[in-house]
């Protein structure tokens, strides 16, 4: 995924040299009582080094715990953690040297931002006039540079912010870890720190391990998305793979907007929905024929009757329940035949003459659906 960067040069702080850690999940299990379903449920996940890896799901899920295993907040019921191939299940947190950014920004609010980015070197007792490098550079790093004698009070949270991200990085960690670090952030700035965050990833190269149960963000970000149900990886990608062919029903209405029909895989190259024989183009996986047909608004066009239709295309007729208008496109609401709720995403003025009441005919083309278990 490509996102706008900075263009100049970065600072050559040891973090930069450093590299990014492999970090092993194996079996990763965690239960809080005998009686409860675990929160992790054999979690197993190899992240590369230098990787920037999306912990994804609702909440719930299991994802914050396994953050915090990962980081020694949490001990494992069982399985086992590995960072460069050394098991570090049992290594206390403060030993692991792993960078956290945590969701509330969590500084100090009597230190100047100065002060608290040096906090962990000075708990390193890194040197005076090294730890004074240290912080200029990861101040100028995060565009925080003449704000080192301000206090938390007398910054923004988006400021805050890269204080919290400055100072998880000022001491070189091969691993950063980031807890929903942009929740509490309105829009606009949220995303102007998303770039930042993608520019300290490419800049730096360590491995990054971030927690998000907003899907456009980990869509923004990652190299790969790791989506939690219930205590399990239940889908692991580039948001490419993810979105574009999702396994499950799950998995594709929870990354993005889906139009979902509920038929069956009636033979080699025919769903049946409602009546309807669609083409299709991938074998039977499901119980019996058992698999939704997904397709993603953005694929899915609108015509005022089915001669409009072009030629082998899927089909599916539909009542406009509303139109909303978002700059460069509108947003359709269709409510088909079988009470199935949908929508489709259609440049601006191909629904002219189309508004709430319409009846219209969805279709696509074979080749932008995709089947997918239940």
């Amino acid at each position: 995924m490509s996102t706008p960067t900075d263009q100049r040069a970065a600072p050559q702080t040891p973090a930069m040299r450093a590299g990014g850690g492999r970090v092993e999940l194996v079996d990763l299990c965690k239960r809080y009582g005998t009686a409860e379903p675990p929160a992790v449920d054999h979690v197993t996940l190899d992240i590369q080094p230098g990787e920037f890896i999306t912990l994804l799901g609702p909440s719930g899920s299991g994802k914050t715990t396994t953050l915090n295993m990962i980081v020694g907040f949490t001990e494992p019921t069982s399985g086992s953690i590995r960072l460069n191939g050394r098991d570090i299940s049992r290594t206390p947190a403060h030993k692991r040297n792993f960078g956290m950014v945590f969701q509330n920004y969590a500084l100090f609010p009597h230190l100047t931002v100065a002060q608290n980015v040096a906090f962990p070197l000075r708990e390193r007792k890194v040197p005076a006039a090294e730890t004074a490098r240290l912080v200029g550079e990861a101040l100028q790093l995060v565009d925080l540079g003449g704000m080192d004698h301000r206090r938390p009070h007398e910054l923004s949270g988006g400021q805050q912010q890269r204080v919290a991200l400055a100072r998880a990085v000022v001491f070189s960690p091969s691993v950063l870890l980031l807890d929903e670090p942009l929740s509490a952030l309105d829009r606009k700035l949220r995303q102007s720190l998303q770039r930042e965050i993608k520019r300290l990833h490419d800049e730096l190269g360590l491995t990054f391990v971030f927690v998000t149960h907003d899907q456009d963000e980990a869509m923004t970000l990652s190299d790969r998305i790791a989506i939690f149900d219930r205590g399990r990886i239940v889908a692991l990608g580039s948001p490419a793979e993810l979105y574009h062919r999702p396994t499950t029903r799950f998995v594709a209405r929870f990354l993005g907007e889906s139009n979902v029909f509920a038929g069956r895989h009636r033979a080699a190259d025919v769903y049946e929905w409602h009546g309807h024989k669609w083409t299709v183009r991938e074998p039977a996986t499901g119980n019996g024929g058992e698999q939704a047909l997904v397709v993603r608004p953005e694929r899915m066009n609108i015509a005022l009757d089915e001669d409009s239709v072009p030629t082998g295309s899927n089909t599916a007729p539909a009542t406009v329940t509303d139109v909303s208008f978002y700059g460069t496109y509108h947003r359709l609401e269709l409510a088909f035949d079988d009470d199935t709720v949908g929508c489709a995403v259609l440049p601006v003025g191909a629904v002219a003459t189309v508004g709430p009441g319409a009846r219209v005919v969805a279709h696509w083309r074979p080749e932008h659906q995709v089947l997918v278990s239940e």
